[in-house]
Protein backbone atom coordinates (compact mmCIF):
# COMPACT_ATOMS: atom_id res chain seq x y z
CA UNK A 1 0.00 0.00 0.00
CA UNK A 2 1.29 3.61 -1.05
CA UNK A 3 -0.01 6.03 1.46
CA UNK A 4 -1.34 9.33 0.55
CA UNK A 5 0.83 12.32 1.80
CA UNK A 6 -0.07 15.75 0.29
CA UNK A 7 1.40 17.01 -3.07
CA UNK A 8 2.83 20.10 -3.85
CA UNK A 9 2.54 22.93 -6.46
CA UNK A 10 2.64 21.61 -9.88
CA UNK A 11 6.04 22.90 -10.97
CA UNK A 12 8.26 20.02 -12.68
CA UNK A 13 5.91 18.63 -15.43
CA UNK A 14 6.76 20.32 -18.84
CA UNK A 15 3.99 21.84 -21.56
CA UNK A 16 5.80 20.53 -25.00
CA UNK A 17 4.23 22.73 -27.95
CA UNK A 18 4.43 20.07 -30.86
CA UNK A 19 3.32 22.55 -33.93
CA UNK A 20 6.58 21.54 -34.74
CA UNK A 21 6.41 17.75 -34.82
CA UNK A 22 4.44 18.21 -37.91
CA UNK A 23 6.66 19.94 -39.72
CA UNK A 24 8.41 18.91 -43.01
CA UNK A 25 11.43 19.92 -42.00
CA UNK A 26 13.72 17.48 -40.22
CA UNK A 27 15.47 19.83 -37.40
CA UNK A 28 12.17 21.28 -36.27
CA UNK A 29 10.71 17.88 -35.96
CA UNK A 30 13.68 16.76 -34.00
CA UNK A 31 13.76 20.05 -32.05
CA UNK A 32 10.09 18.52 -30.82
CA UNK A 33 11.57 15.23 -30.19
CA UNK A 34 14.66 16.58 -27.86
CA UNK A 35 12.02 18.32 -25.19
CA UNK A 36 10.31 14.65 -25.52
CA UNK A 37 13.53 13.22 -24.62
CA UNK A 38 14.27 15.61 -21.63
CA UNK A 39 10.95 14.72 -20.52
CA UNK A 40 11.08 11.09 -20.88
CA UNK A 41 14.06 10.97 -18.76
CA UNK A 42 13.45 13.44 -16.23
CA UNK A 43 9.49 12.59 -15.32
CA UNK A 44 8.11 10.61 -17.56
CA UNK A 45 4.86 13.00 -17.64
CA UNK A 46 4.33 16.36 -19.73
CA UNK A 47 1.38 18.15 -21.15
CA UNK A 48 1.28 18.83 -25.19
CA UNK A 49 -0.37 21.60 -26.94
CA UNK A 50 -1.18 22.67 -30.60
CA UNK A 51 -1.32 18.79 -31.37
CA UNK A 52 -3.63 19.31 -34.24
CA UNK A 53 -7.24 17.77 -32.37
CA UNK A 54 -9.81 20.53 -32.21
CA UNK A 55 -11.47 22.21 -28.70
CA UNK A 56 -14.65 20.85 -30.36
CA UNK A 57 -13.26 17.28 -30.35
CA UNK A 58 -11.93 17.92 -26.88
CA UNK A 59 -15.04 19.24 -25.58
CA UNK A 60 -17.19 16.91 -27.54
CA UNK A 61 -16.05 13.85 -25.81
CA UNK A 62 -16.16 15.35 -22.34
CA UNK A 63 -19.82 15.91 -22.87
CA UNK A 64 -20.93 12.26 -23.89
CA UNK A 65 -19.19 11.18 -20.83
CA UNK A 66 -20.98 13.27 -18.62
CA UNK A 67 -23.98 12.34 -20.89
CA UNK A 68 -23.10 8.48 -20.48
CA UNK A 69 -22.83 8.71 -16.20
CA UNK A 70 -25.96 10.83 -16.03
CA UNK A 71 -27.77 7.77 -17.07
CA UNK A 72 -29.93 5.71 -14.82
CA UNK A 73 -27.60 2.68 -13.11
CA UNK A 74 -29.61 0.04 -14.77
CA UNK A 75 -28.61 1.44 -17.93
CA UNK A 76 -24.81 1.25 -17.66
CA UNK A 77 -25.03 -1.82 -15.51
CA UNK A 78 -26.33 -3.38 -18.87
CA UNK A 79 -23.47 -2.95 -19.89
CA UNK A 80 -21.74 -4.14 -17.79
CA UNK A 81 -17.62 -5.08 -18.20
CA UNK A 82 -18.18 -8.55 -17.35
CA UNK A 83 -20.71 -9.46 -20.09
CA UNK A 84 -17.83 -8.57 -22.36
CA UNK A 85 -14.89 -10.71 -23.64
CA UNK A 86 -12.79 -8.10 -24.69
CA UNK A 87 -13.00 -5.51 -21.54
CA UNK A 88 -15.58 -3.42 -23.31
CA UNK A 89 -18.33 -1.69 -21.58
CA UNK A 90 -19.17 -0.06 -18.16
CA UNK A 91 -16.93 -0.53 -15.06
CA UNK A 92 -19.15 0.03 -11.32
CA UNK A 93 -17.75 2.36 -8.66
CA UNK A 94 -14.91 0.77 -6.87
CA UNK A 95 -14.47 -2.50 -9.50
CA UNK A 96 -10.79 -1.66 -9.86
CA UNK A 97 -8.10 -0.66 -7.13
CA UNK A 98 -4.55 0.10 -8.60
CA UNK A 99 -2.96 0.28 -5.63
CA UNK A 100 -2.07 -3.39 -4.48
CA UNK A 101 -3.63 -3.23 -0.77
CA UNK A 102 -5.62 -0.11 -1.08
CA UNK A 103 -9.26 0.28 -0.55
CA UNK A 104 -11.24 0.02 -4.15
CA UNK A 105 -10.68 3.29 -6.58
CA UNK A 106 -13.70 5.72 -6.38
CA UNK A 107 -14.78 5.89 -9.63
CA UNK A 108 -16.73 4.23 -12.61
CA UNK A 109 -15.80 4.02 -16.11
CA UNK A 110 -16.58 3.34 -19.52
CA UNK A 111 -14.10 1.12 -21.94
CA UNK A 112 -14.36 1.11 -25.53
CA UNK A 113 -11.76 0.35 -28.64
CA UNK A 114 -12.05 0.20 -32.36
CA UNK A 115 -15.22 -1.51 -34.06
CA UNK A 116 -14.14 -4.79 -35.56
CA UNK A 117 -16.32 -7.25 -36.87
CA UNK A 118 -16.06 -11.11 -37.34
CA UNK A 119 -14.42 -11.05 -40.61
CA UNK A 120 -11.65 -8.93 -39.05
CA UNK A 121 -8.03 -11.19 -38.54
CA UNK A 122 -8.01 -10.06 -35.29
CA UNK A 123 -11.09 -11.25 -34.04
CA UNK A 124 -10.94 -14.28 -36.60
CA UNK A 125 -7.63 -15.34 -34.80
CA UNK A 126 -9.50 -14.37 -31.02
CA UNK A 127 -6.70 -12.23 -30.35
CA UNK A 128 -7.63 -11.23 -26.82
CA UNK A 129 -9.58 -8.10 -26.36
CA UNK A 130 -10.14 -7.09 -30.04
CA UNK A 131 -13.87 -7.56 -31.10
CA UNK A 132 -17.08 -5.79 -30.75
CA UNK A 133 -17.97 -2.79 -27.61
CA UNK A 134 -21.32 -2.40 -25.96
CA UNK A 135 -23.27 0.97 -26.80
CA UNK A 136 -25.98 2.39 -24.64
CA UNK A 137 -29.74 2.18 -26.63
CA UNK A 138 -30.21 5.70 -25.07
CA UNK A 139 -27.81 7.79 -26.40
CA UNK A 140 -28.08 7.52 -30.20
CA UNK A 141 -24.80 9.85 -31.29
CA UNK A 142 -22.72 7.92 -28.38
CA UNK A 143 -21.32 5.19 -30.50
CA UNK A 144 -20.32 7.31 -33.27
CA UNK A 145 -19.00 10.27 -31.14
CA UNK A 146 -16.51 7.57 -29.53
CA UNK A 147 -15.57 5.49 -32.28
CA UNK A 148 -15.03 9.46 -34.09
CA UNK A 149 -12.51 10.67 -30.90
CA UNK A 150 -11.32 7.03 -31.00
CA UNK A 151 -9.84 7.35 -34.45
CA UNK A 152 -8.57 11.03 -34.00
CA UNK A 153 -6.58 9.95 -30.95
CA UNK A 154 -5.08 6.82 -32.48
CA UNK A 155 -4.12 9.27 -35.52
CA UNK A 156 -2.63 10.98 -32.31
CA UNK A 157 -0.63 8.79 -30.90
CA UNK A 158 0.98 7.15 -33.83
CA UNK A 159 2.28 10.72 -34.78
CA UNK A 160 3.74 10.99 -31.33
CA UNK A 161 5.37 7.85 -31.55
CA UNK A 162 7.13 9.08 -34.37
CA UNK A 163 8.44 11.47 -32.22
CA UNK A 164 9.37 9.51 -29.48
CA UNK A 165 11.16 6.95 -31.75
CA UNK A 166 13.13 10.43 -32.88
CA UNK A 167 13.74 10.73 -29.45
CA UNK A 168 15.70 7.59 -29.38
CA UNK A 169 17.84 8.56 -32.24
CA UNK A 170 15.55 5.95 -34.42
CA UNK A 171 14.01 5.94 -37.55
CA UNK A 172 11.01 7.98 -37.31
CA UNK A 173 8.99 4.90 -38.37
CA UNK A 174 10.47 2.71 -36.13
CA UNK A 175 7.66 2.04 -34.26
CA UNK A 176 5.32 2.61 -37.46
CA UNK A 177 4.81 -1.22 -37.80
CA UNK A 178 3.77 -2.11 -34.57
CA UNK A 179 1.61 0.94 -34.01
CA UNK A 180 -0.46 0.36 -37.57
CA UNK A 181 -3.66 -1.29 -36.05
CA UNK A 182 -3.16 -0.43 -32.68
CA UNK A 183 -4.84 -1.28 -29.30
CA UNK A 184 -6.29 1.94 -28.63
CA UNK A 185 -8.73 2.08 -25.90
CA UNK A 186 -11.00 5.42 -25.30
CA UNK A 187 -11.99 5.17 -21.07
CA UNK A 188 -14.47 7.48 -20.01
CA UNK A 189 -13.62 7.93 -16.46
CA UNK A 190 -16.27 9.65 -13.88
CA UNK A 191 -14.86 10.69 -10.56
CA UNK A 192 -17.58 12.00 -7.81
CA UNK A 193 -16.38 14.19 -4.90
CA UNK A 194 -14.53 12.76 -2.49
CA UNK A 195 -16.70 11.54 0.38
CA UNK A 196 -16.01 12.47 3.96
CA UNK A 197 -16.33 8.62 4.87
CA UNK A 198 -13.76 7.30 2.22
CA UNK A 199 -11.69 4.48 4.04
CA UNK A 200 -7.90 5.30 5.25
CA UNK A 201 -5.80 5.50 1.44
CA UNK A 202 -9.02 4.96 -0.62
CA UNK A 203 -8.90 7.74 -3.54
CA UNK A 204 -10.42 8.06 -6.71
CA UNK A 205 -7.63 6.20 -8.50
CA UNK A 206 -4.98 4.62 -6.51
CA UNK A 207 -1.13 5.41 -6.84
CA UNK A 208 0.19 3.64 -9.99
CA UNK A 209 1.77 3.15 -13.52
CA UNK A 210 0.17 2.62 -16.44
CA UNK A 211 0.52 -0.62 -17.87
CA UNK A 212 1.72 -0.35 -21.66
CA UNK A 213 3.10 2.31 -24.43
CA UNK A 214 1.64 5.69 -23.76
CA UNK A 215 -1.51 7.18 -22.55
CA UNK A 216 -2.88 10.23 -23.14
CA UNK A 217 -4.74 11.78 -20.93
CA UNK A 218 -7.88 14.44 -21.36
CA UNK A 219 -8.93 16.52 -18.61
CA UNK A 220 -11.86 18.70 -17.63
CA UNK A 221 -11.18 21.95 -15.49
CA UNK A 222 -11.55 20.07 -11.89
CA UNK A 223 -8.39 19.13 -11.36
CA UNK A 224 -7.42 16.12 -9.09
CA UNK A 225 -4.29 14.13 -10.71
CA UNK A 226 -1.24 13.98 -9.01
CA UNK A 227 1.90 12.62 -10.17
CA UNK A 228 5.25 11.68 -8.20
CA UNK A 229 8.22 13.06 -9.80
CA UNK A 230 11.80 11.40 -9.94
CA UNK A 231 12.49 12.90 -6.51
CA UNK A 232 9.03 10.96 -4.72
CA UNK A 233 7.54 14.53 -4.76
CA UNK A 234 3.79 14.70 -5.79
CA UNK A 235 2.70 16.98 -8.08
CA UNK A 236 -0.48 18.19 -8.93
CA UNK A 237 -1.19 18.10 -12.83
CA UNK A 238 -3.02 20.95 -12.94
CA UNK A 239 -5.83 20.88 -16.06
CA UNK A 240 -4.76 23.64 -18.85
CA UNK A 241 -7.01 24.18 -21.37
CA UNK A 242 -6.33 22.68 -24.58
CA UNK A 243 -3.68 20.06 -23.69
CA UNK A 244 -3.69 16.52 -23.47
CA UNK A 245 -1.33 15.16 -19.99
CA UNK A 246 0.87 12.35 -21.81
CA UNK A 247 2.49 9.55 -19.81
CA UNK A 248 4.90 6.91 -20.67
CA UNK A 249 3.69 3.45 -19.45
CA UNK A 250 5.63 0.30 -18.57
CA UNK A 251 6.72 -0.72 -21.58
CA UNK A 252 8.77 2.45 -22.84
CA UNK A 253 11.10 1.56 -19.48
CA UNK A 254 11.55 -2.02 -20.75
CA UNK A 255 12.08 -1.31 -23.88
CA UNK A 256 14.87 1.52 -23.34
CA UNK A 257 16.42 -0.22 -20.37
CA UNK A 258 15.40 2.33 -18.28
CA UNK A 259 16.45 5.47 -19.81
CA UNK A 260 12.82 6.83 -20.14
CA UNK A 261 10.25 6.69 -16.93
CA UNK A 262 6.95 5.29 -16.54
CA UNK A 263 6.04 7.96 -13.45
CA UNK A 264 3.39 7.18 -10.83
CA UNK A 265 0.45 9.15 -10.35
CA UNK A 266 -3.38 9.05 -8.88
CA UNK A 267 -6.26 11.19 -8.35
CA UNK A 268 -8.06 12.39 -5.50
CA UNK A 269 -11.46 14.74 -6.63
CA UNK A 270 -11.12 16.84 -3.34
CA UNK A 271 -10.53 20.45 -4.16
CA UNK A 272 -14.15 21.79 -5.58
CA UNK A 273 -16.53 19.74 -4.37
CA UNK A 274 -17.40 19.25 -8.26
CA UNK A 275 -17.60 16.05 -10.07
CA UNK A 276 -14.36 14.88 -12.18
CA UNK A 277 -14.75 13.57 -15.33
CA UNK A 278 -11.45 13.07 -17.96
CA UNK A 279 -10.97 10.76 -21.02
CA UNK A 280 -7.80 8.04 -20.70
CA UNK A 281 -6.80 6.69 -24.31
CA UNK A 282 -4.42 4.05 -23.78
CA UNK A 283 -2.35 4.07 -26.98
CA UNK A 284 -0.63 0.30 -27.59
CA UNK A 285 1.02 -1.48 -30.03
CA UNK A 286 -1.41 -4.40 -31.69
CA UNK A 287 -1.63 -7.74 -29.51
CA UNK A 288 1.14 -9.60 -31.53
CA UNK A 289 3.67 -6.95 -31.96
CA UNK A 290 7.08 -8.24 -31.03
CA UNK A 291 9.24 -6.23 -28.99
CA UNK A 292 12.89 -5.98 -27.27
CA UNK A 293 15.57 -3.34 -26.22
CA UNK A 294 15.51 -0.97 -28.96
CA UNK A 295 19.01 -0.59 -30.43
CA UNK A 296 19.84 2.78 -29.08
CA UNK A 297 19.69 1.20 -25.34
CA UNK A 298 21.40 -1.91 -25.76
CA UNK A 299 24.18 -2.72 -23.99
CA UNK A 300 27.08 -4.51 -25.31
CA UNK A 301 26.93 -8.30 -25.95
CA UNK A 302 23.49 -7.66 -26.21
CA UNK A 303 21.30 -11.10 -27.04
CA UNK A 304 17.76 -10.33 -28.15
CA UNK A 305 14.93 -12.12 -26.81
CA UNK A 306 11.93 -10.77 -28.61
CA UNK A 307 8.31 -11.02 -26.41
CA UNK A 308 4.69 -9.64 -27.41
CA UNK A 309 2.97 -7.19 -26.17
CA UNK A 310 -0.23 -9.29 -25.30
CA UNK A 311 2.36 -10.87 -22.73
CA UNK A 312 3.47 -8.10 -21.49
CA UNK A 313 0.16 -6.42 -20.73
CA UNK A 314 -1.71 -9.61 -19.64
CA UNK A 315 0.67 -10.11 -16.72
CA UNK A 316 -0.30 -6.00 -15.99
CA UNK A 317 -3.98 -7.27 -15.86
CA UNK A 318 -3.66 -10.39 -13.52
CA UNK A 319 -2.07 -7.67 -10.69
CA UNK A 320 -4.88 -5.64 -10.73
CA UNK A 321 -8.11 -7.55 -11.51
CA UNK A 322 -7.33 -10.95 -10.72
CA UNK A 323 -6.21 -13.93 -13.09
CA UNK A 324 -9.26 -15.56 -15.13
CA UNK A 325 -10.92 -11.80 -14.60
Amino acid sequence: MIIYTPPGPAENIPIIDISDSFSTTLEKRRAVAWEIHRAARDTGFFYIKNHGMSAKDLNGILDLARQFFALPMAEKMALNIANSQNMRGYEPMALQALDTGSPPDLKESFMSARELGPEHPFVRDKIPYEGANQWPTSLPQFRQGVLRYNERISDLGRHLCRSIALSLDLPEDYFSEGVAEPSCTVRLLHYPPHPTNAEANQLGAGAHTDWGLITLLLQDDVGGLEVRNAAGKWLRATPIEGTFVVNLADLVPRITNGLYHSTMHRVLNNLSGRDRYSVATFFNPSYMSRFDLVPTCRPENFVPAPWTFGEHIQDMFNRTYGKGT
